[in-house]
């Protein structure tokens, strides 16, 4: 039955088109009230216009009906009129605003009815009625969040067509319902209109061009599903076909040369043919690199594996690919690549060149690659395999050398440097964000930061710290890379520990420039310390500070643990220094006494600074100003996630979705209110807890920490106990329960007394390799056993901890990685 449906579809988008193949009477069916009854009774559904008086508007309408007829009528729709004039039907022909609307009949009901506006001609006719009876099966998405939730309820069992139309009732929306009608036993289907999923799908504006891609779900991928774009322009005969394609088998293997290949029978004769050679050797490599690229072309070719250990296979060893394009009488053509980029841009130009030009106008460069991170053993040597071929600019950084390094250091205000090993994918994905960095402050000219770079595989001696020269190196062997190191004249070393990305960089180098402590001795001085902001907007960010007033001779001993304590801060605060006379009027307007720390942090603005009297230590005061940096109820991102989690704290975590309008944005309010009407009713009991939130929108990894938390993607908001420092269990407070300050206590109340199930568990800090073939250490096991001996025994699998790696599953190839000591997959 599908494939007459499938047959009768491609029928009605040949160049004749359905009107013209029925329309042979070239009049409405008219209904009288009997027969409209009689057919609603049967079951049939009736899609009917109640008409009265024929406007000019009226009559484009009717032919517009007139033709969708034809058009329905193979999906076991009914349409025609009644004519108000000839036959009363009161409850429709009475009421005014039958005039203007057309209306569904199923099952011997209305149905839904529609607006003339809506349903103005035969395209907006078909995909309105397609569309509403299909409701059920046709799902609508808004955000990521929720297309992560639908990717879950389908896992392994349906693969998501998703079709995304700048508005409805066109002729693509029409082909999306039209197909959806045919295969929506098959896939799921999900049309959208607009939203922030488009950011997550690569279209990072509205596009007024129709997109669709496939959702590879019933693939075996243990995270998000796989996704391929179809790159024609979207039709109900491509779309058909770009469905056909997505059956094709990823990969076959072949054991004769290309040309003795049969060429692609029904439905994929249209569809090029790309031949990978494989070496008895190197043949499960070669059958990775070959499954790697069927991912990539998926859609666009179809891919064979030559295994040249068969007789049959006469093709000269210089050759390792070869391709056949669907022309008639098209030969095989042979290539000796170094790379396959090459093979793959031969295709993308192939496909460019069939795309019609009205798509190419106005369009953004939307590049979306094929292959899934999930392919790929590590998310940041996913990052480099998508970014190989791209080229870094090096003109805003210089190479340093063993011979020039110590003149490099001293005449320089800053000296940014980053040691990095060719050959290491973390160094290889951090470059270009080091890069963009020296490109920015170059950009807003700023002189005194000298941003360079050691290469280790090549400067061995220089990142071992041996002295050059009667020079000795001012740095401890590096032994981690990527590693950044801040230098200053006279100065101590700063060793960057942050995120390896730009706007971490960048912040920590501009917090890093000016002195720390900076000695201020004027009250102007003052004002533009708290207030002045040079080239802070680089980064984007109002900077924490912090202002030690003392007595340069009672207070010798505070000063000098102070100025400790601000050193060690450099790069995440700026700090200043007031004394004498400057001190003792800021105390006295500010009623404390010397000696006082004060802190300002970013989000407290225009309100009275957090004052620190007693301080034992430069660590006791350090653990102060962090305390006092804190914000009561924080944002978690993937940035500052690290410095709460070491704060060694249960997170009492609420995940709250992304405002689709004004009423979202006052909910998501109302639900922070309620969390510091936690903090505030529970007070000292509220301690052992860091009471903390993730808007989802702006951190879309915390949809797979929250899945990974409770096995599912629950119903948002969603309010989580994790991270106990008393075991490895998760809480959920409970759903479709609204969250109050007061509900809250209570259900933490319970937890505390153990009468309430955790939700889940924390996963095991495990990373196994992808795949068998990956498991070097067991190979090596194996064909040594002394080595597994000098390893030692294994180590017990740890409970895992919510650490960077979590949250930096989608961010991880947008803004290169986190610096860890190991990693953690949900």
């Amino acid at each position: 039955m599908m494939w007459l449906r499938v047959t009768f579809l491609l029928l009605c988008t040949s160049a004749v088109g359905c009107t013209d193949i029925f329309n042979t009477s070239g009049l409405l069916l008219e209904f009288t009230a009997v027969d409209l009854y009689e057919k609603m009774n049967s079951g049939k559904m009736i899609f009917i216009y109640f008409e009265n008086q024929v406007s000019q508007s009226i009559s484009l309408f009717l032919g517009e009906l007139k033709k969708s007829a034809d058009v329905l009528k193979d999906y076991g729709i009914l349409v025609g009129k009644i004519n108000c004039n000839k036959e009363m039907v009161p409850s429709y022909c009475m009421k005014e605003t039958a005039q203007h609307t057309a209306f569904l009949f199923r099952a011997g009901k209305e149905f839904v009815n529609f607006d003339l506006d809506t349903v103005f001609d035969v395209n907006s006719i078909v995909s309105e009625v397609l569309f509403a009876i299909l409701r059920d099966e046709v799902k609508y998405v808004h955000s990521d969040a929720d297309l992560s939730v639908m990717e879950k309820s389908v896992k392994g069992k349906k693969d998501i067509v998703l079709a995304y139309v700048s508005s409805l009732g066109t002729q693509e929306h029409r082909s999306v319902m039209e197909t959806a009608y045919v295969y929506g036993s098959k896939y799921q289907f999900i049309l959208i209109t607009g939203g922030p999923v488009l950011k997550h799908l690569g279209v990072h504006r509205a596009s007024p061009l129709s997109r669709v891609w496939f959702l590879h779900c019933t693939a075996p991928f243990s995270e998000r599903c796989p996704l391929t774009p179809m790159k024609t322009p979207l039709s109900t005969l491509s779309l058909h076909t770009f469905l056909q394609l997505m059956e094709a088998p990823l990969l076959a293997e072949v054991y004769e040369d290309p040309s003795a290949v049969a060429r692609p029978q029904f439905p994929y004769q249209q569809t090029p043919q790309v031949f990978l050679f494989s070496n008895s050797e190197t043949e499960q490599l070669d059958r990775d690199t070959a499954n790697a690229l069927a991912w990539r072309l998926r859609g666009i070719a179809l891919l064979s594996l030559v295994h040249r250990k068969s007789p049959a296979v006469k093709t000269p060893v210089e050759y390792n690919v070869a391709y056949r394009l669907p022309d008639k009488g098209s030969e095989v053509k042979y290539l000796t690549l170094d790379n396959l980029d090459g093979l793959l841009e031969l295709f993308h130009h192939h496909e460019a060149d069939e795309m019609q030009d009205e798509e190419l106008e106005g369009e953004e460069c939307d590049t979306e690659d094929n292959v899934s991170n999930g392919d790929l053993d590590d998310e940041i040597v996913a990052s480099v395999y998508e970014n190989r071929g791209h080229s870094v600019h090096m003109d805003s950084i210089t190479q340093l050398t063993s011979d020039d390094f110590p003149n490099a250091v001293t005449q320089s205000g800053l000296t940014v440097v980053l040691f990095y090993l060719k050959w290491d994918a973390v160094s290889t994905a951090f470059f270009s964000s080091f890069t963009e960095v020296a490109e920015r402050l170059a950009d807003a000219g700023v002189v005194d930061v000298h941003m360079s770079a050691v290469d280790c595989g090549e400067w061995t001696d220089l990142c071992a710290a041996q002295p050059v020269g009667s020079h000795p190196v001012p740095f401890k062997p590096i032994t981690a890379f990527p590693s950044v190191l801040l230098l200053s004249p006279q100065e101590q070393i700063q060793e960057y520990r942050g995120m390896l990305g730009c706007e971490p960089l960048l912040r920590f180098i501009l917090l890093s420039r000016p002195a720390s402590p900076q000695i201020l001795s004027t009250q102007q001085e003052v004002t533009s310390f708290l207030h002045g902001m040079p080239h802070h907007e680089l980064a984007g960010f109002i900077p924490d500070r912090i202002v030690g007033l003392f007595s340069s001779h009672a207070h010798a001993a505070d000063l000098s643990a102070f100025n400790e304590a601000a050193k060690s801060l450099r790069g995440r605060v700026l700090s200043a220094q007031l004394t004498d006379v400057l001190a003792q009027e800021w105390a006295a307007d500010l009623s404390v006494n010397l000696p006082a720390v004060l802190v300002f942090p970013s989000w407290k603005r225009d309100s009275q600074p957090s004052v620190l009297s007693l301080f034992a230590s430069v660590d006791n005061l350090i653990s102060q100003v962090d305390a006092a940096l804190l914000h009561p109820l924080p944002e978690l991102t993937v940035e500052n996630l690290p410095s709460f989690l070491s704060l060694g704290k249960a997170l009492l975590l609420l995940f709250v979705g992304e405002e689709e309008d004004e009423i979202g944005l006052r909910q998501n309010k109302a639900l922070l209110e309620e969390m510091k009407g936690v903090l505030e009713l529970g007070g000292e009991r509220m301690e052992p807890y860091l009471t903390c939130w993730i808007h989802l929108g702006r951190t879309p990894a915390g949809m797979s920490v929250l899945g990974s938390y409770l096995g599912s993607m629950p119903p948002l908001p969603a309010l989580v106990l994790t991270h106990l420092p008393s075991g490895h269990e998760v809480y959920e407070y409970p759903p479709n329960t609204p969250i109050t300050a007061q509900s809250v206590l209570q259900w933490l109340q319970k937890v505390e007394e153990a009468r309430e199930s955790p939700a889940g568990m924390l996963g095991k800090d495990d990373w196994p390799p992808s795949v068998e073939f990956y498991d070097f250490l067991k190979t090596m096991d194996e064909e040594e056993p002394g080595f597994a001996k000098q390893r030692g025994p294994k180590k017990e699998d740890k409970e895992v901890e919510m650490d960077e790696a979590e949250l930096n599953v989608e961010e991880a190839t947008t803004d290169s990685s986190y610096r860890t000591p190991h990693h953690s997959e949900l």
